[in-house]
């Protein structure tokens, strides 16, 4: 046990192996996850506590938080780790004995339908303690979690969602029924009794960070429900929360019908309109009631397979027995605008043509923005659909610019 336990690799941040500690961590969960499936529960909790206690596993979560999008921002201690002394120090200040967390800070960021939604920011200490604890839940949440489950799953991503439901549009015709629904505020109603009975990790932990309450506008609120969607453990606990809905409806309905789920966004085809609207419905709030959850009502729709529907960004829709897929309205309205927001600066102060060194910097940007789209869609939408938003963005650049040499850039990055 020595080997995980001991820091005797490393005396600096800077002389940890990285690289190593990914290593020893995987083992371990490997093995959690053996164990788990052979349900040696005892075996289980020692391995995870080996981990709780592994200097590698500790240096690991203050490396993920430090070094992820968040990194800068701090929670109500207004803390955060930037210098190698501070990451190193911090390590040794991840321990189980006398852990409290502190309250969350309470933030509201705009949703796109106008609405404001909360996020909850731990402390910094608090991220690397839930990320700790992360390795230990996450290989029991694979074992464990639905074969259609997709959202913030190790090596799944949203793409691979798209691509099972084509491929059920594809191999099932007699389907051609599809509700698309997603969970009413999943995350801020999920229920404590329910997770502190079923989440299989230390039960005096878990509840520290189920009830640590958040600070919003400088008073206090105690979380009596939900899990913060800013913590690092919130993703694989809501996971562990909807798993078994695929087992739930396949006892119930068979081959009769097919459930994929990103998160909390659902979709289940179906060979009838009238099992999805009468019965589904009714046996996945069964579902979710004891967990604290409902239906949103008014994102629950059903439609015939050939109108289509909008599915994580991608408009999805069967025609003459061939799946057409192509990038969703509103992505395709998105990318203009970050685009659009990229020109404007500079059409407005350049009249004539651009610098050439200003030029290098603006299509650096536009091409950091215009890759990460076609990365998402490439190879799953029609080439004709790519084809149709060259177009608009060529005739946006020449409109807002009149530099024939932006069009001709972004031209390229679309043949690569």
């Amino acid at each position: 046990m020595k080997m995980y336990t001991t820091p005797d690799k490393a005396s600096r941040w800077e002389d940890i192996n990285f690289k190593m500690a990914e290593q020893k961590v995987k083992k371990l969960q490997k093995r959690i996850a053996v164990a788990f499936g052979n349900d040696d529960f005892d075996k289980v909790a020692l391995l995870q506590n080996m981990i709780i206690h592994s200097f590698y596993a500790k240096a690991l979560a203050v490396k993920i938080v430090t070094s992820n999008r968040g990194r800068y921002t701090a929670g109500i201690d207004n803390v955060v780790w930037i210098t190698p002394e501070e990451k190193f120090d911090a390590i040794y200040n991840l321990s189980r004995r006398g852990y409290k967390a502190m309250p969350l800070k309470r933030i509201f960021i705009p949703k796109s339908n106008g609405d404001m939604r909360p996020l909850s920011i731990p402390t910094m200490k608090d991220r690397a303690m839930q990320t700790l604890y992360k390795f230990v839940l996450e290989p029991i949440a694979e074992f464990t979690g639905d074969m259609d489950s997709y959202g913030f799953r190790l090596n799944r991503s949203a793409k691979d969602a798209v691509v099972r439901y084509i491929d059920i549009l594809l191999n099932f015709p007699y389907l051609k029924w599809v509700m698309k629904t997603d969970i009413k505020s999943c995350f801020d109603n999920i229920s404590h009794e329910w997770v502190m009975k079923h989440i299989p990790m230390d039960k005096e932990i878990l509840l520290k960070f189920l009830k640590c309450g958040y600070m919003s506008h400088s008073v206090y609120h105690p979380t009596e429900k939900g899990v913060p969607q800013g913590g690092s453990i919130s993703n694989v606990i809501c996971n562990m929360v909807l798993d078994g809905l695929e087992i739930c409806l396949d006892d119930h309905f068979g081959s009769s019908l097919y459930m994929i789920r990103y998160a909390d966004d659902i979709v289940i085809v179906a060979d009838s309109q009238k099992i999805l609207v009468q019965s589904v419905v009714a046996v996945i709030e069964h579902f979710l009631l004891e967990r604290g959850l409902q239906l949103s009502q008014e994102k629950t729709m059903v439609s015939h397979v050939e109108n289509g529907i909008i599915f994580l960004g991608f408009e999805i829709y069967r025609e003459n027995k061939v799946v057409v897929c192509v990038p969703a309205r509103k992505s395709v309205t998105s990318l203009m605008s970050k685009v659009d927001c990229i020109l404007s600066a500079v059409s407005k102060v350049y009249f004539d043509k651009i610098p050439d060194e200003i030029l290098w910097k603006l299509c650096n940007s536009l091409k950091l923005v215009i890759r990460g789209w076609l990365n998402y869609y490439a190879d799953i939408v029609t080439t004709q659909s790519l084809r149709d938003v060259k177009y608009e963005l060529v005739s946006q650049v020449n409109k807002s610019t009149g530099d024939n040499r932006i069009a001709e850039f972004i031209k390229k990055l679309f043949k690569k």
